[in-house]
């Protein structure tokens, strides 16, 4: 299953807005149990230059040794960190047709990536919800356990 996003298939990386830089998701399994999470689009590595490259360089100062390289991330087939999803697909108990794959909101940067994310984490309730939800913490900070009264 691709990901739907406004009741739209996304197949491919030019049907995001040119400014995207990632999305928050969710992913539902065939028992109704959802994972939220981010997505970014795009990964820079640094990559050595030739000895061309370096050779081209000119003026004072330090030379770089290395260029960044955007690269496409694997979004397109990303389902989630979670260990317990991560093992269903392993296993086969899930497979990626299975999956319901939506868009919920898409993100400008990397901090609007991580404020929609946390904000969909909490109103929703996922940690209050460990039947509904496989998230299990939000930012590392706030935890499933810590709602076990």
């Amino acid at each position: 299953m691709n990901w739907l996003y406004n009741g739209k298939e996304i197949t491919d990386i030019s049907q995001f807005h040119p400014d995207t830089f990632g999305f928050v998701y969710q992913v539902t399994t065939p028992d109704g149990k959802k994972y939220i999470g981010k997505k970014v689009l795009y990964h820079n590595h640094k990559k050595k230059l030739t000895k061309v490259e370096l050779s081209e360089q000119t003026g004072r100062g330090r030379r770089k040794s290395y260029k960044i390289v955007q690269k496409e991330s694997d979004w397109k087939k990303y389902v989630g960190s979670n260990s317990e999803l991560k093992r269903k697909l392993t296993e086969g108990e899930v497979t990626l047709e299975d999956l319901d794959k939506q868009i919920l909101e898409i993100a400008l940067h990397k901090k609007h990536l991580t404020y929609l994310e946390t904000k969909y984490l909490f109103c929703y309730e996922v940690l209050e919800n460990p039947e509904e939800y496989y998230n299990d913490n939000i930012l590392g900070k706030f935890f499933t356990n810590d709602f076990a009264f």
